[in-house]
């Protein structure tokens, strides 16, 4: 049963490193958008094709609020969420399997 928590011990901490990959590559994401930045940069293309599969379906669904766009947001919280009730639950039950 060990190798089991083992398991769920470094999918816990794979899962934390890609939440806090998530959230820098958002609030970068949010932060270009307050600038006009050249749509061809390298850099830019990068952080928005990550964060496109992200923020499109909160943005399909949730109405705009004065022109304001509350979907990154919105999956901030939902990160900051799964961060912080998913990854100490599996490394709770890795804890429990390992001893």
């Amino acid at each position: 049963m060990y190798i089991l928590g083992y398991l769920l011990q470094a999918l816990a901490g794979v899962l934390h490193m890609l939440f806090s990959a998530a959230t820098i590559v958002i609030i970068a994401r949010a932060v270009l958008s307050w600038v006009s930045p050249d749509p061809y940069n390298p850099i830019v293309r990068v952080i928005t094709q990550l964060s496109e599969p992200l923020i499109y379906p909160v943005r399909s669904r949730l109405p705009y609020f004065g022109g304001i766009d509350f979907s990154p947001m919105v999956v901030l919280v939902a990160i900051y969420f799964l961060d912080g009730f998913l990854v100490p639950t599996l490394d709770r039950m890795a804890f429990s399997l390992i001893h």
